[in-house]
């Protein structure tokens, strides 16, 4: 009986649950990792029907989507006309700015105004009402209420420079790889036109970005604007200076009538040259970068480990030796 006793002992009932439930969790873990198809197979099948996933996505979500978007649309204008822009230049430096991060609607400077001010009113409610709950009618609530709305107010800016810096880096990693493709499309007789196109059907599944900016320019050279325009808005929209650069070359090579090709090719050279340089600067900054996690986590360890059994020795043997051999 006192055997039994000790086998069901609360704490070791205790035991033996927590682990029960860390092999359940485990085991569950590996049913799902092993159902899962490999990253290889995932991205074959990606390539293999590149519309399929995107088929998918849109019926899923579409209708949800479709409606948050048309309720969004209609309620934007009220509450972005506070904070529309008073003149055309402020108006298009806003315009342009959400269209290097990608939102280029009819209704995206409306959206984007109305969740601004959305943002502080919420700010404003849940932090004034969290504030009264928490510390009263004092001038240190009204300080945070206002930093809470402030920064619901800007979060809307916050998003758009981040998605911004990342339509960014995926150009201009898209880049080189679109240039040697345009460099091949054009000394194998395609013009720069079809050079374009053929590039955005290659690179769909592997660039999205670019390959949408590309064909967005191969619409506008189909409406019939000249090239020279369709170029420099391209660099102009999406705001990366390497494709800035090669607009300009490529509307000089078409102007004075040099060879494209070399031009591309050039151009390609350069911007993997500087691509390799920003990789190399990153790579030097990484010994600086490392002191800071180095210095806060991981010396104290080692300065425990290396010098805690001494200390603990010294405190249990030494102390008392001295304090025994001490004069009264």
């Amino acid at each position: 009986m006192l055997l039994l006793a000790q086998l069901f002992d609360s704490q070791m009932l205790v035991t033996l649950a927590i682990f029960g439930m860390f092999a359940a969790g485990a085991w569950w873990l590996l049913e799902l990792m092993a159902a899962a198809k490999p990253k290889a197979e995932q991205r074959l099948e990606e390539i293999k029907h590149p519309t399929r996933k995107r088929r998918k996505s849109l019926t899923d979500g579409g209708k949800e989507s479709s409606a948050v978007a048309k309720v969004l649309e209609k309620a934007s204008p009220t509450f972005a006309k506070p904070l529309r822009p008073t003149s055309e230049l402020e108006a298009s430096k806003l315009k342009q700015k959400l269209s290097a991060a990608g939102f280029r609607g009819e209704s995206a400077t409306s959206i984007y105004l109305g969740m601004k001010l959305v943002g502080l009113i919420v700010g404003l409610v849940l932090g004034g009402g969290t504030m009264l709950i928490v510390k009263g009618m004092t001038q240190d609530a009204l300080i945070k209420t206002g930093l809470v709305a402030g920064l619901m107010f800007y979060l809307p800016n916050g998003f758009v420079w981040f998605m911004t810096k990342r339509r960014k880096d995926n150009i201009f990693f898209a880049l080189p790889d679109a240039l040697d493709l345009l460099v091949v499309c054009v000394e194998a007789g395609l013009g720069l036109d079809q050079a374009m196109r053929k590039v955005t059907e290659e690179m769909k599944t592997t660039y999205r970005v670019i390959s949408d900016e590309f064909a967005l320019c191969n619409f506008q050279l189909q409406m019939g604007r000249s090239r020279a325009e369709v170029l420099h808005e391209l660099g102009a929209r999406t705001g990366v200076d390497d494709l800035r650069s090669l607009a300009s070359i490529l509307i000089q090579a078409d102007k004075f009538g040099s060879s494209i090709a070399q031009a591309l090719r050039v151009q390609s050279d350069s911007m993997r040259t500087r691509r390799r340089q920003l990789a190399e600067e990153k790579a030097a900054k990484t010994a600086v970068k490392l002191i800071f996690p180095l210095v806060l986590f991981i010396f104290p360890g080692i300065f425990v480990i290396l010098v805690g059994p001494a200390a603990i020795t010294m405190v249990r043997e030494m102390f008392p030796a001295m304090q025994g051999h001490a004069p009264s």
